[in-house]
């Protein structure tokens, strides 16, 4: 790949983190203050470079906690910052939800809770229900993301096995007034998904949980499947009168972000087309399936005419077969190289938190000449995509993008640029 090329899409990329910068989505959607006291509560990976934001921007009184993953904390004075487990939950994480729950006790209706949701709080709140523990929560997490169903999947069985989730926080405040600051990591943008919502009902009731389990051949843990086998601890119904007065924003988005990296694409000269900021699916059946719209592109010159950057969000999963290293858009890359072979396209698959998977980089850049250039290295990159080693086909490419924490989450980006 050329250093043009790489210098491009890492533009695009920086683009579309900066439409979704905390201080800018807030502060056109800041409520008015409350009579009594303004309480925030939070999490996700970018919960505190938004509580330091609302910090910056709001005129009055302010107290309140938030929790990010481990290493993406930021400097507060008023509200206290939490670091826990992701994507794997831990003690920390569980302190944090019992402070998260503390912090709404006691609250009238003259006060506000803001509360600032965004993409991982799933992981950073564990609350098991009834005589469940940390552990039965963290074995039900790894089944889920081994699983390779959909985020909207994993999160509805979330919001079932859970005392925190599926608006029980918001429940917890009542009957204070409660305003929900979300910036989306999911496809479509539904704000009762977006870290299981914690202050957001849902409508997806626990029949229809057991039923998608059943649908993915989710292996659920014993426990977590018995308790929701049972009636007890139901997620609340958003037609519970206490939300009534509850307001929910979604302040930052794929949508938003892919937009605005459109707007710079055609402002260096190269036209954009937006495929959709809500893909969900195998991470390399993805890739295959914008391989086969590259080849068309650089053979055809269809369905879009050269030169043209393919832009695309939402979320893939992967489905756990090897025990390689890597994340959803490092294999999403490698599918992509391998169903592309020989084309000439350059392309940067990443997550806008700054982490794919649990190793430390973003994503990866990928070419037509990928995979030759492994097979020269003496590797296999249809053996590494078997094993769900992308990681390290970039790693020894020196391929993987790297930029540490972002300070906000909307999810996957995907640029294909064919000149």
């Amino acid at each position: 790949m050329s250093s043009e090329d790489r210098t491009f899409l890492t533009r695009l990329f920086e683009a579309a983190v900066r439409a979704a910068d905390p201080e800018a989505a807030l502060r056109a959607n800041l409520p008015k203050r409350p009579r009594g006291r303004c309480v925030v509560v939070g999490a996700g990976k970018g919960a505190a470079q938004l509580a330091q934001a609302l910090e910056r921007l709001w005129d009055g009184p302010l107290e309140g906690v938030v929790v990010t993953r481990y290493g993406y904390a930021a400097p507060c004075e008023r509200i206290r910052v939490l670091e826990a487990s992701h994507p794997v939950p831990d003690v920390a994480g569980l302190v944090a939800s019992r402070s998260l729950l503390e912090a709404v006790c006691d609250l009238t209706p003259d006060d506000l809770v803001i509360a600032l949701v965004c993409g991982g709080g799933s992981a950073l709140l564990p609350c098991p229900p009834g005589d469940l523990t940390l552990e039965d929560e963290a074995e039900l997490n790894r089944a889920l993301l081994a699983s390779g169903a959909p985020i909207s999947v994993m999160n509805a069985i979330r919001k079932q096995v859970s005392g925190i989730k599926g608006g029980r926080l918001a429940l917890a405040a009542y009957p204070a007034r409660v305003v929900s600051l979300v910036v989306s990591d999911v496809p479509g943008d539904d704000p009762a998904q977006v870290a299981s919502g914690p202050t957001v009902p849902d409508h997806v009731t626990r029949e229809e949980a057991r039923a998608m389990a059943a649908t993915w051949r989710i292996n659920l843990p014993e426990r977590a499947a018995a308790w929701l086998a049972g009636d007890e601890g139901r997620a609340p119904s958003p037609d519970d009168l206490r939300f009534a007065e509850h307001e929910v924003r979604v302040i930052a988005s794929a949508r938003l972000s892919l937009e605005a990296t459109a707007r710079v694409a055609e402002a260096a000269g190269v036209p954009a087309v937006i495929l959709s900021d809500a893909i969900e699916g195998e991470a390399r059946d993805v890739g295959r399936v914008h391989a086969a719209l590259a080849r068309e592109v650089v053979l055809r010159n269809r369905p879009f005419a050269r030169p043209v950057v393919m832009l695309s969000g939402g979320e893939t999963t992967v489905t756990l077969r090897g025990r390689g290293r890597g994340g959803r858009n490092a294999e999403f890359a490698l599918a992509l190289a391998l169903a592309a072979e020989g084309m000439h396209f350059a392309a940067l698959a990443a997550d806008t938190d700054g982490i794919d998977g649990s190793e430390d980089n973003a994503g990866a850049f990928v070419d037509g000449g990928s995979t030759a250039r492994l097979r020269s290295l003496g590797r296999n990159p249809a053996a590494l995509l078997a094993a769900n080693d992308a990681w390290s086909a970039f790693d020894a490419l020196e391929d993987l993008f790297v930029t540490g924490p972002t300070g906000t989450n909307v999810n996957d980006f995907r640029a294909i640029l064919v000149r």
